[in-house]
């Protein structure tokens, strides 16, 4: 197997080949950050896409002092927060209702498991709760969140994906779970404040 940093030297001078491999290397992780932003696997597809398009186009200026997984992030963030800035409104989709196949209407059903059907409720409904929450938070406290709360990165690490100091980071994230706090309770209580 050839090293990350050979592959990333080969397709800074054109290789396909080269980036072909630094894709496979890295799809699965864009693809579950990527994934973890949009809170839907088809927006996640696109922005991974969008993702490898835009290293492809920008590989030369990747300057190797950061870790490419690292710059791929930066990549997805910076994307995601701009999509969210364009969309106007975003189309939430409930996971209860169901879903229109032609003229037929499915149902969606859950398999069962060990925990009571109290239990799942409501844990489903508190990770419901949370979700809209975070989805309507501002991206740039949403992104931090993603990266410190659900990927498990640290401070340093979304510093260095944000491209911002690690004051920076810590302020945001403080700002966010409270935001995020907020947003739970004005939900619990009927509408946002």
């Amino acid at each position: 197997m050839i090293p990350v940093n050979d592959l990333i030297k080969e397709a800074k001078q054109g290789s396909l080949k080269s980036f072909e491999e630094l894709v496979l290397l890295y799809q699965d992780r864009v693809y579950t950050h990527c994934v973890h932003l949009a809170n839907n696997n088809y927006d996640a597809q696109d922005l991974a896409q969008d993702v490898f398009v835009q290293a492809f186009k920008n590989i030369r200026s990747f300057r190797e002092e950061a870790d490419f997984g690292t710059w791929l992030h930066r990549i997805a963030i910076n994307l995601w927060i701009n999509w969210c800035r364009k969309q106007k409104r975003a189309v939430m989709v409930s996971l209860d209702e169901p879903l229109m196949y032609g003229d037929n209407e499915l149902s969606r059903e859950l398999a069962a498991s060990q925990e009571s059907a109290l239990e799942i409720l409501e844990r489903t409904e508190l990770h419901e709760q949370v979700r809209q929450a975070l989805n309507r938070l501002p991206p740039e406290y949403k992104a931090v969140l993603v990266l410190r709360e659900m990927e498990g990165y640290s401070y340093e690490d979304i510093a260095g994906f944000l491209n911002c100091s690690l004051g920076t980071v810590k302020s945001r994230i403080n700002r966010a779970r409270k935001a995020l706090l907020k947003e739970i309770k004005a939900g619990q209580n009927g509408g946002s404040q």
